[in-house]
């Protein structure tokens, strides 16, 4: 059993009830006005399908999206062949010194070819046009996204009718649904319309839109799948007749929408699954499937809590709060509203039987990423993993499944790479992927040539099993896939031939460049990154052999390899070095830390283990933030804000976490990278920060890191009442926690596998009381605090 410890801190916080409307207010976003725009749209999702509700009153626009409607394809000659023996005499110029000439070769030779690399890409709007009669002026209009059921909402009155359109996308029916009711009958006429940013056939017949047609995109080579769908209307009363593309609704009193869009990604037969999924609605019925919707929600979505203090501004619209906050007002309750909304996200876009993760926009795209050179896909050089980083903490593990798929296949395309590119057994992915199995190199080695990627993204699956202590994940899933990235770095990794370490490269920190010899240059040996990388996959496989008791030898052979890897480095001017080498960064303001895994989401860098380190990544924190013209987008600050936690200083994380707000978050809470970064013109959606946040925030609340767990490590003064139950730590257990003017009142752990826990009983010791299943414990803590305690799975652990 995994030894933990567990550590109580106390915090400024004051305990307050939170009354069951104040919950409805912190689980809702609401606003008094349409949408006018997509980044003041509402997003539901149900792991495929997508939609922007916008809420118009007299056209209402639904902005479909389907996870799987890619362009480009599977391109056999994406790597271009290096080998062993061309690797092992470019590593020669590297130790020699001739970065030049080593440099030039890796552009030349280590990059790939992107002859078909495709973007996922949106379909286009439902389009409804009413009609209101008697004509009158529009009142009490209120669009809601209750994040409690996954249930968009908009409702108002018009010439004396009171109108209310619901909308979700359901998981178990694999469909998207529209309702439309009025107070009075035979209320409703309107039309429906497809508004489709791809080509497409569409008719208008049997009260139902179908459409069909195939991906053509003008960028990013060719190919593109095939795609087809529905929009079927189901009319209470009233007529309902086609005429031309368009389906006409009069004098209805209910109406039922039912959305499905399928493509040919995977081979399958979607024409008949997009007609089977819409039948099988209508046949259902608008209050089973709604039902069923909130049911197989909920269970998720319940699992937690989290308060973090109540005010009036809980009862203003979304927008003015988020205005507010703009303005420099404080709103814990947004705070908490911004963790829940992420925790609804993931939800929305990665459920268990989801075709794909979330991609670089989630399932929600606003056609702007997908017209970037860096397209809409998968950066595996941190805007993939940290789509997932609040999985575990956030108790969504099942949420996780779409992207362990997606590495599975991915390593098979992997492995090809590793051979074709370096020689090697094993397999590796770089900085992006697609849904066509691309693992190799970039066209530019510049952010390209990045070998450890596929090792941060396959560190989810160990994470995860930190987190379950699921031995059935971990020994079908999780280790053959850990087992063959390290395979391939045991493989790639060279001994220096001075120092006897074992090197990686020539490789580079994403995406930031050093100076040499009045030069700037991107390759080099072994950057921090990959050392850290190398540490954690290691490190998982030793562990997942000593317990499934497999591979001993290999087990051996990964110790050996670890005893030579390089330490990590602290510069001349006391920062973390991002190279094994003590280059001068080229770009001090680079948006890009990645030497700083180590601190987080890995677990190598800590304040009380390693504070030498600790020390010099916050130097390189306060360096950054402070350097002229640095690149702030949404996915670096949320990375702030989860330094600063792991770093446990409150207050900059909560600074963080409030410039994330102001700078990077717009109407709908969505975040987005700004115009100006990265090459954009405009504001672009990315989904990482929507995710990389509450974990963040989660971290100032919990941590279990380092062997231990700890509750308000980081809590900032700005949270003066607070509570949260069901967020998750290391060893399988789940915590919940209430906390009043620096003393905790209550702590709870419910462990969902058998465990020994160390247990740091807060001050002042003598006073405090321990349950086990309301046993009462005596616990004999050491001179540090911390005492022992066993419990088995489904015990109840209690401090008072």
């Amino acid at each position: 059993m995994k030894h933990l410890s567990f550590c109580v801190l106390g915090a400024t916080i004051a305990l307050g009830a939170c009354s069951t409307e104040t919950q409805q207010q912190q689980q809702s976003l609401w606003y008094n006005q349409p949408a006018s725009k997509w980044l003041e749209a509402s997003p539901i999702g149900n792991g495929r399908l997508g939609a922007m509700l916008y809420g118009g009153v007299d056209t209402d626009l639904v902005a479909l999206n389907e996870a799987t409607l890619w362009s480009g394809q599977f391109d056999k000659d994406q790597e271009k062949p290096f080998g062993r023996e061309k690797l092992a005499a470019l590593r020669e110029l590297f130790f020699a010194g001739k970065l030049s000439e080593g440099n030039d070769i890796a552009a030349e030779h280590l990059r790939g070819n992107y002859n078909s690399f495709g973007t996922h890409l949106p379909l286009g709007n439902l389009k409804l046009s009413f009609e209101h009669h008697p004509l009158g002026q529009v009142s009490g209009y209120r669009r809601t996204l209750d994040l409690g059921s996954a249930v968009g909402e908009v409702t108002y009155s018009v010439g004396g009718v009171s109108y209310r359109r619901e909308y979700f996308a359901s998981n178990p029916a694999d469909v998207v649904v529209v309702r439309l009711s009025a107070s009075k009958p035979k209320s409703i006429t309107f039309s429906a319309a497809l508004d489709l940013l791809r080509d497409a056939a569409v008719t208008a017949e049997n009260g139902q839109l179908t459409f069909f047609g195939k991906v053509a995109f003008h960028m990013h080579g060719p190919g593109g799948v095939d795609f087809a769908g529905k929009v079927a209307v189901s009319a209470d009363e009233g007529s309902l007749t086609a005429e031309g593309n368009t389906l006409s609704v009069k004098e209805a009193t209910t109406v039922t929408i039912v959305v499905d869009v399928r493509t040919s990604y995977g081979g399958k037969d979607y024409m008949s699954l997009c007609d089977a999924s819409v039948s099988k609605a209508l046949a259902k019925g608008y209050e089973a499937m709604r039902e069923e919707h909130v049911q197989d929600y909920s269970s998720l979505f319940s699992r937690t809590e989290l308060h973090l203090g109540s005010s009036n501004a809980d009862r203003l619209p979304t927008d003015v709060r988020i205005r507010q906050v703009k303005e420099g007002k404080t709103d814990a309750g947004l705070d908490a509203l911004f963790f829940q909304y992420g925790r609804y996200l993931l939800i929305a876009s990665s459920r268990a039987n989801s075709p794909l993760p979330a991609n670089l926009q989630g399932i929600w795209n606003d056609n702007h990423a997908c017209h970037m050179g860096w397209t809409c896909d998968y950066h595996l050089d941190i805007n993939t993993q940290q789509n997932y980083w609040l999985a575990n903490v956030g108790n969504l593990p099942e949420c996780h499944r779409p992207l362990f798929t997606y590495i599975k296949d991915l390593s098979v395309h992997g492995a090809r790479t590793a051979q074709q590119v370096y020689g090697c057994r094993g397999w590796t992915a770089h900085t992006v992927a697609n849904v066509w199995g691309y693992s190799a190199p970039s066209q530019s080695i510049a952010w390209g040539l990045f070998p450890t990627a596929g090792s941060w993204l396959a560190s989810h699956l160990w994470r995860q099993y930190c987190y379950t202590q699921d031995k059935s994940f971990l020994a079908n899933e999780a280790y053959p896939l850990l087992k063959g990235n390290a395979t391939f770095l045991l493989d790639y990794m060279v001994e220096h031939p001075d120092s006897g370490y074992l090197m990686t490269g020539p490789s580079i920190s994403p995406e930031n460049g050093f100076k040499y010899n009045d030069r700037t240059f991107s390759a080099s040996m072994s950057p921090t990154g990959d050392r850290q990388l190398a540490f954690e996959i290691f490190t998982a496989c030793i562990k997942a052999s000593e317990t499934l008791g497999v591979d001993v030898a290999f087990a051996d052979s990964l110790r050996t390899a670890m005893s030579k890897l390089p330490p990590m480095r602290i510069g001349k001017n006391g920062a973390l070095q991002e190279w094994f080498e003590d280059y001068e960064e080229a770009q001090p303001n680079h948006r890009h830390t990645t030497h700083l895994m180590g601190l987080y989401p890995l677990s190598q860098i800590s304040a009380e283990k390693t504070p030498h380190l600790a020390q010099a990544a916050e130097k390189t924190i306060e360096n950054r933030l402070n350097a002229e013209g640095w690149e702030d987008t949404e996915w670096s600050r949320a990375n702030m804000l989860c330094y600063y936690a792991r770093l446990k200083n409150p207050q900059k994380a909560y600074e963080n976490l409030n410039r994330l707000l102001v700078e990077f978050s717009r109407d709908n809470l969505f975040s987005v990278a700004p115009g100006g970064i990265a090459g954009a013109e405009w504001d672009i959606f990315e989904f990482d920060a929507n995710e990389a946040a509450p974990a963040g925030i989660a971290e100032m609340l919990v941590q279990s890191f380092d062997g231990y767990i700890e509750l308000l490590p980081a809590l900032p003064e700005q949270w003066s009442t607070g509570y949260f139950r069901g967020l998750c730590v290391e060893g399988g257990a789940e915590v919940d926690l209430q906390w009043k003017r620096g003393v905790v009142q209550k702590a709870v752990v419910r462990a969902s596998v058998s465990n020994e826990f160390a247990v740091k009983l807060p001050a002042p010791q003598s006073q405090r009381k321990v349950f086990v299943n309301n046993v009462k414990q005596i616990l004999t803590p050491d001179k540090n605090g911390v005492a022992a305690v066993t419990l088995n799975a489904g015990d109840v652990l209690e401090i008072q």
